[in-house]
């Protein structure tokens, strides 16, 4: 059984608010199981009595007659028997379908279109039933219905949001019978996606994320806009796979198509499909910081693969650019910790041969912000070598301000601090250690 703490302390933290639940995240990262295994077992342990616990997997067919908002409302109110607080799941309940309000029918359940107004559908249902004294309302859903963008919009006021990731490389290694390095290395390439732990083989491993990327890619990109977008939006991902770590915007990416003989596509184009892929959490936007004048910089943005298997599948699990591999882990690290991150950029000015003044940009790879506490940390894959080392700390000596500094390094090395007051550390102590950019 996976134990995921983090996720199970926000379920419990926000139990009995009198709000909805609800719980958003890629396909297959564990949400289900979040609700039906780890937080039933924390209730049963607690005193909560199974028949006050009602969870409903609208994905099977036994269900079936639930997907009308009407039968699904009614089924549950007739569950509710007594007093005492009834936990009440609903997984995947995109799959309640949308009808007109069955007095402007003659009693009629007719499904809806999309223009069509006076509708019911599982918002009208969930926000109903959490008015019930006695019932907290956990709602999870996979494709197009069902995005943070919109569900949190639906639900204005009335919801909180619980956010979940694929596993971090701790529950990873937690999970595996194996030395951390070898842990990594598995991880590295096949990222955290709970059910590659089931299969041995690599083609079984590379088979499903590959046939998952496919499965989320359909389902809550191409379902929601439209389908003839498709060679355009998985050749975007590819450039998006091959560009981790660098700076890209969207003129460069329509660039990127018209040199490689695809056909020509507007900038304003790529930002609505970069969207896109942000709202199914196939990738993350990450925006620059200039840390000297402390405002954010336009135009120029990182992308990160919210799991970093799904991004090697996209390069057919080849072309290994280790160094932004790591990187991109780092990155899911510092969200899976809860930070908020930036790219730091720091502007400086020298002197050229011809002696005049020329600007110069340093780039620290992430600046990680929880309330008053600020890391920088730089991801360097080796950094044994002394010039390679001194390249590395050159952004982070110029940072003039007393926050903590940090690289990271692929190299298994002793967790240290130079004479700037930097701390050195390898990527598997700075993954598995709950405070490591504390030490």
């Amino acid at each position: 059984m996976f134990y995921r703490p983090q996720y199970l302390n926000k379920l419990v933290a926000l139990k009995n608010n009198n709000r909805v639940k609800i719980i958003t995240g890629i396909r297959r990262c564990g949400k289900s199981y979040l609700l039906k295994e780890i937080f039933s077992n924390y209730l049963f342990n607690n005193g909560v009595d199974e028949k006050h616990y009602i969870y409903i997997p609208l994905d099977d067919i036994q269900f079936i007659n639930l997907y009308n908002p009407i039968e699904l409302n009614n089924y549950i109110k007739s569950l509710i028997k007594d007093n005492k607080t009834y936990y009440v799941v609903l997984d995947e309940i995109q799959n309640v379908f949308n009808i007109i309000n069955p007095i402007l029918t003659d009693g009629k359940i007719i499904k809806s279109k999309e223009n069509n107004e006076n509708t019911i559908g599982f918002v009208q249902v969930v926000i109903g039933l959490a008015k019930i004294p006695n019932v907290d309302l956990y709602i999870t859903g996979s494709n197009s219905r069902f995005l943070s963008r919109d569900i949190l919009t639906d639900f204005r006021d009335r919801g909180d949001e619980i956010h979940v990731l694929p596993l971090s490389f701790k529950e990873y290694f937690n999970a595996r019978n194996i030395d951390k390095q070898s842990a990594y290395a598995e991880y590295s390439l096949y990222g955290g996606m709970p059910r590659t732990l089931f299969y041995e083989s690599v083609d079984e491993k590379e088979r499903y994320i590959t046939n998952l990327y496919k499965l989320t890619y359909t389902k809550d990109v191409l379902e929601r806009h439209d389908k003839s977008k498709d060679n355009e939006l998985d050749t975007l991902t590819c450039i998006l796979a091959s560009s981790v770590g660098s700076l890209i915007n969207s003129s460069k990416i329509a660039n990127s198509f018209k040199s490689s003989g695809k056909k020509i596509i507007t900038s304003q184009t790529i930002d609505s499909y970069l969207r896109e892929l942000e709202d199914a959490y196939i990738i993350n936007k990450v925006k620059r910081f200039d840390i000297r004048g402390r405002k954010y910089i336009g135009a120029l943005y990182k992308y990160y693969f919210s799991d970093i298997g799904i991004r090697n599948s996209r390069l057919d699990f080849m072309h290994q650019d280790k160094g932004h591999i790591m990187e991109n882990i780092i990155y899911n690290e510092l969200i899976h910790r809860g930070y908020d991150v930036e790219v730091g950029v720091l502007e400086t000015y020298s002197k050229n041969k011809d002696n005049k003044t020329i600007r110069i940009n340093y780039e620290t790879d992430f600046i990680a912000k929880k309330g008053s506490r600020i890391y920088y940390i730089q991801s360097a894959y080796d950094i044994l070598n002394n010039d390679k080392y001194e390249q590395e700390c050159k952004s982070l000596k110029l940072i003039n301000d007393s926050f903590k500094k940090i690289i990271v390094t692929r190299n298994d090395i002793p967790i240290s601090h130079d004479i700037n007051g930097i701390t050195i550390m390898g990527i598997v102590d700075f993954l598995l250690e709950e405070n490591s950019m504390d030490l």
